[in-house]
């Protein structure tokens, strides 16, 4: 792990948790693609209101990235790579973008948590996302929505 901060934070998650000892160590994400969103979501994510988060198949088949998987590990940091909190996935859902629910938009935690605010923004998000590979969304693409639980904090 190269981010000493990242490093530092999962050392204390160890040292408080030694039944993880064995785990390999996490990838180190931050949310969005922009400093204040970034920086927020780590925020909420530190404060429990943000408990999910959604990437599209897509996106992740583009960049070769794999699935996300119940029980990984990842230090959540923000836009300048300042660690936050550890996180670990509980669960991990492929839906079709409209089918996605208000219960989903309220586990992400973000803005009004309402369904329009996460359709609105979401929509945007892979927009930018996919216009870098020359593909846009469709409202039958397949969102990855992925919860977890936020396991130690700064």
């Amino acid at each position: 792990m190269e981010n000493a901060s990242a490093r530092n934070l999962w050392g204390d998650f160890l040292d408080a948790h030694l039944e993880f000892a064995s785990e390999d160590a996490p990838k180190v994400i931050h949310f969005c693609d922009n400093e204040k969103d970034a920086d927020l979501c780590a925020n909420l994510v530190c404060k429990e209101t943000k408990r999910a988060t959604s990437h599209s198949l897509q996106g992740l088949q583009l960049r070769n990235e794999a699935l996300p998987k119940i029980g990984d590990f990842y230090v959540v940091t923000d836009w300048e790579g300042n660690a936050k909190c550890v996180i670990r996935t509980t669960a991990v859902k492929l839906l079709p973008y409209f089918s996605v629910r208000n219960e989903h938009a309220r586990l992400e935690g973000e803005g009004d948590k309402s369904l329009e605010h996460w359709k609105k923004t979401h929509w945007d998000y892979y927009t930018r996302e996919l216009a870098k590979f020359g593909k846009s969304p469709k409202e039958s693409m397949i969102v990855v929505f992925e919860e977890f639980e936020m396991l130690h904090k700064k």
